[in-house]
């Protein structure tokens, strides 16, 4: 019975059956549990948190100012006029905060690096933290997203030259981001049941289950990665995409779980692709994990026309509980030209959607039909990310931007390294790492694990013994660590996905150390079941197991 209900399990989107096992993980209320299945980092970054503290305290004063006559605990709107050289006022009393050290740097960086006018910019921030105003406009922050931007054309694009301006909506987080794509796309035409949708897999399972939900029952073909060309597209699977019937494709780069960057020339190719047969095609790609990659490159930088960006500031500063994110998209691009090339009679039934918010509805670019659309239309006057949101998010921008040496994205990429090497080593397999790898998170392989270990017969009873889940309850159960199944994920073999950013590396330690000992006892019950069995019979069982004919899970 147990058996059964761990196969039915099998069938829930890995985040939902990670419920379960925090349950089985935390019933023995004299351990903790530990949550290796979640990306949610257990760094963060200290600085702009700092900044955002000093400024909040300075914007109080600012909204003080205006009443400060009466004693009724009003406060008022701040002044744009003069604020930089109150905020130096302020500084003076609190020189050695690092917080305040860092807004004067940044107010500095702003008008000499970016070209903005530092008493606008002080005085969106302050208005920012106090939240006193909707959002306006309330696709983004007027100097927020030409902070943001400068930020993604840094980690974005690399050594490649910017093609063109581009636009940016802030969203909650990537999640919103996500929603927010899918549902403009079939609002709009753009998207219509049945047609194909190409995802880069194996991936964030969401990508997987919102295609298939019956408002967009959309046709899913796989692009697969091969797990041993250390998880890239193999060139015969980038060539799916030469389909016309596909209108979409979607990727997260760097890639979750396998956790390795598209290579240069697998991005070549897309964009050699796309230049000279698919100049049609949609690109949505998740770069949220970019940041933690050496070089990155951004399919957004090769393939300008046909891409939206979506990235969040999650991962990297360690803020999903901010829901901080942002879609960016280039303003020469496919989603505008698709829209002005729809029949009239679709033309003229987004007229009508749009009729409020313009008089010339058949002009409202496609992001800005984004941001209308994530609050039902009506309420786009309305719409946008919170100020206080924005104001984090430009910190954290502002953050990686005058970081010039790099130093917290060498501190966070050698943290999750080091875990890495600790959970391999612990499991007495090497862990060498390739030029791709990002080593976010990673999956054990546990299938080829044991083949590489005990042989491929283990292998094959592992596979059709279906102990993958099974092990994830063990490992539940026995040691409180929750993982989730790599399966999830549209992952080939059995796996686990840890990732390597939320606990101690003492608790990788633990978790290598506990799956290699389960790996000895499920060999040692394969042992035992050949002994009970005719040689004969031992041979059959060990060869008709459904193992694939390539291991798909990188060690």
């Amino acid at each position: 019975m147990l058996e059964k209900t761990h196969h039915d399990l099998a069938n829930l989107s890995p985040f939902e059956l990670k419920d379960q096992l925090i349950a089985l993980a935390s019933s023995d209320a004299q351990r903790m549990m530990l949550n290796a299945g979640r990306g949610n980092p257990n760094f963060l970054a200290m600085l702009p948190r700092l900044a955002l503290l000093n400024l909040g305290e300075f914007a109080m004063l600012e909204a003080q100012r205006s009443y400060s006559y009466l004693d009724s605990g009003f406060g008022g709107l701040p002044e744009n006029q003069g604020i930089v050289q109150r905020f130096e006022t302020y500084a003076a009393n609190h020189g050695g905060s690092d917080g305040v050290r860092f807004i004067r740097a940044a107010i500095a960086y702003v008008k000499d690096q970016l070209g903005l006018d530092q008493d606008v910019f002080l005085f969106e921030m302050a208005s920012a933290f106090l939240g006193c105003n909707y959002p306006t406009p309330p696709r983004m922050l007027l100097h927020t997203e030409e902070i943001v931007k400068a930020y993604l054309v840094q980690e974005m694009l690399g050594a490649t030259p910017r093609a063109g301006e581009f636009s940016l909506f802030a969203t909650e987080g990537g999640t919103a981001a996500m929603t927010y794509i899918f549902q403009s796309l079939k609002q709009n035409g753009l998207l219509q049941s049945g047609d194909k949708i190409a995802i880069g897999t194996p991936i964030f399972s969401p990508y997987l289950e919102i295609p298939v939900l019956a408002e967009y029952g959309l046709e899913i073909v796989d692009i697969r990665m091969d797990r041993e060309a250390d998880w890239q597209f193999p060139a015969a699977e980038l060539e799916k995409l030469n389909d016309p019937a596909i209108k979409i494709f979607c990727l997260v780069n760097p890639s979750n779980p396998p956790s390795t960057k598209m290579s240069d020339p697998a991005l070549a190719q897309v964009a050699d692709l796309v230049a000279k047969k698919r100049p049609d095609l949609f690109i949505v790609t998740d770069d949220v994990y970019g940041t933690f990659a050496d070089d990155f490159v951004s399919i957004f930088a090769k393939c300008t026309r046909n891409t939206l960006l979506v990235y969040s500031f999650s991962k990297f500063f360690g803020a999903t509980g901010w829901r901080l994110g942002v879609i960016a998209l280039h303003d020469d691009n496919v989603f505008d030209a698709a829209l002005a090339a729809l029949p009239e009679a679709e033309k003229t039934r987004l007229a009508a959607r749009y009729s409020s918010l313009t008089t010339q509805p058949s002009e409202l670019r496609f992001i800005d039909r984004l941001v209308a659309d994530s609050r039902a239309v009506a309420l786009n006057h309305t719409a946008g990310l919170s100020g206080p949101q924005q104001l984090q998010m430009a910190l954290f921008a502002l953050n990686g931007l005058m970081d010039r040496e790099h130093r917290y994205k060498r501190a966070a990429k050698e943290l999750i390294r080091q875990r890495y090497q600790t959970l391999y080593r612990t499991m007495g397999v090497a862990a060498a790492r390739e030029t791709n790898d990002v080593n976010y998170y990673t999956l054990i392989d546990l299938q080829a694990m044991g083949g590489k270990l005990y042989g491929p017969e283990f292998e094959a009873w592992f596979v059709k013994s279906d102990l993958g889940i099974d092990f994830l309850f063990r490992l539940a159960r026995e040691t409180g660590v929750v993982l989730l199944p790599g399966s999830g994920f549209e992952v080939v073999d059995t796996s686990a996905r840890v990732s390597l950013a939320n606990l101690t590396d003492h608790e990788y330690a633990s978790i290598g150390r506990f799956t290699r000992q389960s790996l000895d006892e499920y060999f040692q019950d394969f042992t035992n079941s050949r002994a009970r069995k005719p040689s004969t019979s031992a041979a059959g069982d060990a060869g008709s197991g459904n193992h694939p004919a390539k291991s798909t899970t990188k060690r």
